[in-house]
């Protein structure tokens, strides 16, 4: 339900709504091309900040057995930052980046001790399956309350508001209440494995920075998860790239905004049956195996964008892109889950965020790269194929039952 919760953030606040609201509103009188540019150091100012406290977080929560905690506090910190961003007017680009960026970490950081409860809630024969049901509903979650946004802001008169800016500052209260609402039953009901000794707060500070600089000596005792931490950085990188080039790419070449955010409705409700699905044979046909075919999914999907010429052509690949984006974000999660040892889970996932993060820059690097010498966006989405194949090869090498033999040495000790 914590999925449900928070992935309307994404695809209101990021995806769909925020974005054209900071264009057309919050960066009137700017410029197409500087909110463009202020937009994106606005995800990235975010992302760095994220990639920073991530792992010293992570530590902590590991130390004082206190992930349910800092899941419920960066729920607040977001869902505030959705309800306030209802004070966001025109020319108020400064104030709507703050907000975006509050509520970034909000979601980011909170996703670190998410994830890391997954060692808590679910057996390891069972990760797959969790971990896929709860992306599977946070698809299903964004996509209904994406809808009624969509809904609200195009036929504004009909729920009564004064105006199509009237209703979006509406829509930003909704993804703080259905944030803040969904959060509840993980608040309430989840409970982690608590440690043996209490700590105070001064002392898990200081433990959270000596376990940080164990974790970086320490991961070349685990060579199985650090050769999937690598696989990770390339196809993650490839994956992320595509959600986040996606709308820009598809009005490069001429896609109407109306016909972008029903390719995203579509991938929303589409992922949540895969997603399922993809849990659901992970166990019988192996993570390992699904994971391979949702990136060779991926290379198809890439190829065939470079070809894209009409709104129906977006249409299928936004099909495509729900059969296999939460399956292979879910079974990615979960084999992770499964290679890190459960006693510094949140410390590792930390450490896998701040990673990820920074490597996350090569994707669209490469792409504006490509695409400025070229002078062709689709030769740029085009060379996203090497962070696939790249990933595909890199993953080939690792060996999942040895390395859960080695996450399980350090559970021993």
């Amino acid at each position: 339900m914590y999925d449900w919760a928070n992935s309307a953030f994404v695809t209101t606040m990021i995806a769909a709504v925020m974005p054209v609201y900071y264009d057309k509103v919050a960066g009137k009188g700017l410029g197409d091309n500087v909110t463009t540019v202020y937009w994106a150091n606005t995800q990235s100012i975010a992302a760095l900040i994220v990639a920073i406290l991530s792992p010293i977080l992570g530590a902590i929560a590991d130390f004082t057995g206190s992930k349910v905690k800092f899941v419920s506090f960066f729920a607040i910190l977001g869902s505030i930052a959705c309800l306030l961003s209802a004070l966001v007017g025109e020319g108020d680009w400064l104030l709507a980046s703050v907000l975006v960026i509050i509520g970034t970490i909000g979601f980011a950081a909170g996703n670190t001790f998410y994830d890391a409860l997954l060692v808590d809630v679910a057996a390891p024969q069972e990760r797959d399956k969790v971990s896929a049901q709860g992306y599977a509903w946070g698809y299903l979650g964004g996509g209904v309350l994406l809808g009624i946004n969509v809904a609200m802001i195009q036929a504004w008169d009909t729920f009564g508001f004064s105006s199509s800016e009237s209703a979006t500052r509406t829509v930003f209260v909704t993804v703080g209440v259905w944030w803040l609402l969904f959060a509840i039953p993980i608040v309430r009901n989840v409970k982690e494995r608590k440690p043996e000794v209490g700590t105070s707060a001064g002392q898990a500070i200081k433990q959270a920075f000596t376990r940080l600089a164990q974790t970086f000596r320490r991961i070349k005792h685990y060579p199985e998860l650090l050769k999937y931490m690598i696989a990770f950085w390339f196809f993650n990188d490839g994956i992320n790239t595509v959600i986040v080039m996606a709308t820009a790419y598809g009005s490069s070449i001429g896609i109407e905004m109306t016909d972008l955010i029903a390719a995203l409705l579509i991938t929303q409700i589409v992922g949540f049956p895969s997603t399922l699905l993809f849990g659901r044979y992970a166990a019988k046909l192996g993570a390992k195996k699904l994971l391979y075919f949702s990136l060779a999914v991926y290379i198809f999907i890439v190829t065939l964008g470079f070809f894209m010429e009409n709104a129906t052509h977006f249409y299928i690949l936004a099909t495509m892109v729900g059969l296999v984006q939460g399956g292979s974000q879910a079974i990615a999660r979960s084999i992770y889950a499964d290679l890190v040892p459960q006693v510094r889970a949140a410390e590792f996932f930390g450490f896998l965020t701040i990673s990820s993060k920074f490597s996350s820059v090569a994707g669209p690097f490469v792409f504006a790269l490509v695409a400025g010498n070229t002078d062709s966006s689709r030769i740029g989405i085009l060379s996203l194929i090497a962070f696939f194949i790249i990933g595909i090869v890199l993953l080939r090498y690792v060996n999942l039952n040895k390395g859960k033999q080695e996450a399980l040495a350090e559970e021993r000790v």
